[in-house]
């Protein structure tokens, strides 16, 4: 039994080394597939393992977080990544359901039971603060069955070639310097029409 241990010893130490968990310590985003540094065993580096992410989702993960390596072949000289996590930011607390996108700053996506919400803090474990901003190549519509509010606690800007209040909007809206004849306004501002 023992030449049959020692025939098979090659083997199985391949199998026993094919998945392991290890450390971020360094990324390259600049590759086809993004290309990682981890640290496996005690002083066991792994540089170039290529780090295959979702189709149509990319991250540049923080050195420090855990990841999921395969040794291809039980060869950890070609390691794979297939998955790497960071309980340092990981957000808790969904509701059964809910999926989320975060960073590291506290900004995320939060598909929930109430619906989707893009914000800079979503109170679950994000921060309190930080900016949010839409860029449209194009048009840019909000198309809402019911109401739409807006509140900022600061100045609301809205700027156009043309700002259009109502459906069919076409008289000009007065502005606080335009001309007033008797009792009615005989300017306004061709920018500005309301229905």
């Amino acid at each position: 039994m023992s030449a049959l241990q020692r025939a098979l010893s090659p083997l199985l130490g391949r199998i026993q080394m094919m998945v392991g968990r290890a450390v971020l310590a360094a990324v390259d985003d600049s590759t086809g597939l993004q290309s990682v540094q981890i640290d496996l065993l005690a002083d066991e580096a792994q540089d170039g393992a290529e780090h295959f992410q979702p189709y149509g989702f990319a991250a540049h993960p923080k050195p420090g977080a855990e990841a999921i390596s395969l040794a291809v072949g039980g060869l950890r000289g070609h390691a794979l990544v297939i998955a790497i996590a960071d309980r340092r930011y990981r957000l808790k607390s969904l509701q059964e359901g809910e999926v989320a996108l975060h960073d590291d700053q506290g900004q995320c996506v939060l598909i929930g039971r109430d619906g989707i919400r893009i914000a800079s803090s979503l109170g679950i474990a994000c921060q309190t603060d930080g900016n949010f901003s839409v860029e449209a190549g194009g048009d840019f519509t909000v198309d809402a069955d019911g109401a739409v509010s807006i509140k900022g606690q600061g100045e609301a800007l809205l700027d156009g070639s043309s700002i259009a209040l109502g459906e069919g909007a076409s008289l000009f809206a007065a502005r606080k310097t335009d001309t007033v004849s008797s009792t009615a306004i005989t300017g306004g501002s061709s920018k500005v029409k309301i229905a």
